[in-house]
């Protein structure tokens, strides 16, 4: 923390070209105008149900059934998908341009041997509609390639140039670690895929993200199907409603090497607070420019033998989903995500005869039964999107661990769950886009006046959970301990600041703020500011997930503040990430990750303050 005896020294970053001067009350009413009054939004939703009380709802049982439909609207009925065999309009799979010099792809990864039986297997029928994407190809031994998915892109983004009031745009978001280009599709029925043109027009905008994890491959040929679909064909009505982007391979590295992680072994699904890889940092900036409204994290979900020998039985839905639950997510946005998102794809997924449940895990102890509902850790894709007031939910495919074995049954319901979720969206777009700006500014509205949670904790409960024997394929119900982040405890609050101050050298911290679409000003000249400053009081490592855990209590102080500094202010919307990144605490932070070094590297400032600040 600055003193009057020891005064860091201003960062020795390149310059940037210089901004307009602000004073921190100009910054702030710029931010938001975050004290001003806001109505809040009407909501329609039936009956609505809080989610803080709301019990899983149990799975259906897997029968096969007819493609499925989804509704568009009064007199409009559409399968999700076509049955078609081409990569780009007019030019089948066999005769995608494929570069020459890329290497080849590996082979796909060879399937556990299945902890279950035929009989078992028979539950999981193949889907009465067949799938074609290069890596869904007949006698095909590899996932779609690299180069493939982006050929795959570029065709659908061509094709659009070809007449027609759908526009196409290949997003290039940066480069994997390996080099491999990152690219998403937008899709809108603008003028064109410029961020600010989506912005203006004013339809909401939903992003897919797929294969976070690179051994979860039937999230991206599902993508690749819906984007076809969405661009030129039976999704393409959604357009008049909301713009879709479309990430089908965000591991391209993972992918080739049909891993999980990234090349540095960083496990990209936990990385969206702290941005340590290129690829979680390209999301980021995705977001930021864009402002979706609604995400989808499509993933699989791992059925290993480990679960079969813990419990004597089979995990048995085809898709597990997940609403984001970190600390201090909106009310509003929670229930959103789950009238508007979650519960669509549910019913979706029961039409078409495809079995669900809440996502779960199980710890790796044989000797500990509990099952634990997807965390509330804000790195998580979901939850870091819920703190940035975007709608979030994780579609999970069983899958994992499976190789090709049922592979176009989990490509059909990611399809079936993804079209549901688009279809929810399109019918709540004046919703979502109203709830959203009454989000923003209800969130900016809390700095320096309302408690937050810093960590919370599941509730323990009972519950009935319905499995599969793994000899004979009957359904086997089960009563287990269930840890629920539906009802979640808080174990630490604290008041929020007005704002953070920075130290100078933090500036790693700040890019990472500013990839996500912080506010965050540079204190041009020396001041003194109210500052709550931190101190260690307990320490515990995590080497499983590289994290330094403390408990500190604060305390206040009139600290001098040098030139070259950072002030964050928190009445802004993204209020909600700023508190989980910077309070150190808190379980995902920069400083429990290793971003921020020193306590005395960051302050939480207690008053607005007057000093002469100039935009970052």
């Amino acid at each position: 923390m600055p003193s009057p005896h020891h005064l860091p020294t201003a960062s020795t970053r390149p310059a940037r070209r210089p901004r307009l001067a602000l004073t921190a009350p100009m910054a702030l009413s710029l931010a938001l105008a975050a004290c001003s009054s806001t109505p809040l939004p009407t909501w329609n939703s039936g009956t609505p149900a809080a989610p803080a009380s709301r019990q899983p709802v149990p799975a259906r049982p897997a029968t096969p059934t007819a493609p499925p439909v989804v509704d568009m609207g009064p007199g409009v009925e559409v399968m999700p998908i076509r049955p078609r065999d081409d990569i780009a309009p007019g030019l089948p799979a066999s005769q995608a341009p494929v570069d020459p010099t890329a290497p080849a792809p590996p082979p796909a990864p060879v399937a556990e041997v299945p902890p279950y039986g035929p009989a078992v297997a028979a539950r999981f029928p193949e889907p009465t509609v067949r799938y074609a994407t290069p890596g869904l190809a007949d006698g095909r031994s590899t996932y779609t390639s690299n180069t493939e998915l982006r050929a795959w892109l570029a065709g659908l983004a061509t094709a659009s140039g070809n007449g027609g009031n759908t526009r196409a745009g290949v997003v290039s978001l940066g480069s994997s670690q390996r080099g491999e280009a990152l690219e998403a599709l937008v899709l809108t029925r603008s003028a064109n895929t410029e961020p600010s043109t989506l912005l203006a027009d004013g339809r909401p905008t939903v992003l897919l993200i797929g294969q976070q994890r690179g051994d979860e491959p039937a999230t991206a040929e599902a993508l690749l199907i819906l984007a076809r679909e969405a661009a030129q064909g039976l999704l393409q009505p959604l357009l008049g409603r909301i713009n879709i982007i479309v990430l089908p391979r965000a591991n391209p590295d993972g992918a080739a090497a049909g891993t999980a992680l990234t090349t540095d072994g960083t496990d990209l699904a936990r990385d969206h607070l702290v941005l340590r890889t290129p690829e979680a940092r390209a999301i980021a900036r995705l977001v930021r420019d864009y402002k979706p409204v609604v995400l989808a994290d499509a993933r699989e979900y791992p059925v290993t033998r480990a679960f079969a020998e813990k419990f004597g039985a089979v995990q048995r839905a085809d898709v597990l989903l997940q609403y984001a639950t970190p600390a201090n997510e909106p009310e509003f946005v929670t229930k959103a995500a789950e009238e508007w998102l979650r519960r669509p794809v549910s019913s979706a997924l029961e039409r078409s005869g495809l079995s669900q449940d809440w996502y779960f895990t199980a710890s790796d102890d044989p000797a500990v039964r509990t099952l634990t509902m997807a965390g509330a850790m804000a790195g998580d894709l979901r939850n870091t999107e819920g703190l940035k007031n975007i709608a979030a939910l994780m579609v999970a495919s069983r899958g994992q661990g499976l190789g090709r074995l049922h592979l176009q049954r989990r490509v059909h319901s990611q399809v079936v769950a993804l079209s549901g979720l688009l279809q929810g969206a399109a019918t709540r777009a004046d919703e979502l886009r109203k709830l959203r700006e009454f989000v923003d500014r209800d969130v900016a509205s809390l700095a320096c006046r309302a408690d937050a949670a810093i960590d919370i904790l599941p509730t323990t409960q009972r519950r009935s959970v319905t499995l599969l024997d793994p000899a004979t394929g009957a359904d086997r119900a089960m009563e287990v301990e269930w840890n629920s982040y539906l009802v979640p405890r808080t174990v630490i609050s604290r008041r929020r600041p007005c704002g953070y101050w920075l130290d100078a050298s933090a500036s790693g911290a700040v890019d990472r703020l500013r990839d996500a679409g912080v506010q965050v000003m540079r204190v041009m000249e020396p001041s003194s500011l109210l500052i709550d400053a931190y101190r260690e009081t307990a320490r515990r490592d995590d080497p499983t997930r590289g994290t330094v855990l403390v408990d500190v209590t604060v305390s206040r102080a009139l600290a001098d503040v040098p030139q070259g500094g950072f002030y964050v202010p928190a009445s802004q919307p993204l209020g909600n990430l700023i508190f989980a990144a910077l309070e150190p605490d808190s379980p995902d932070s920069f400083f429990a990750r290793r971003v921020i070094d020193r306590l005395d590297a960051v302050g939480r400032v207690a008053t607005v303050p007057a000093l002469r600040l100039e935009e970052y």
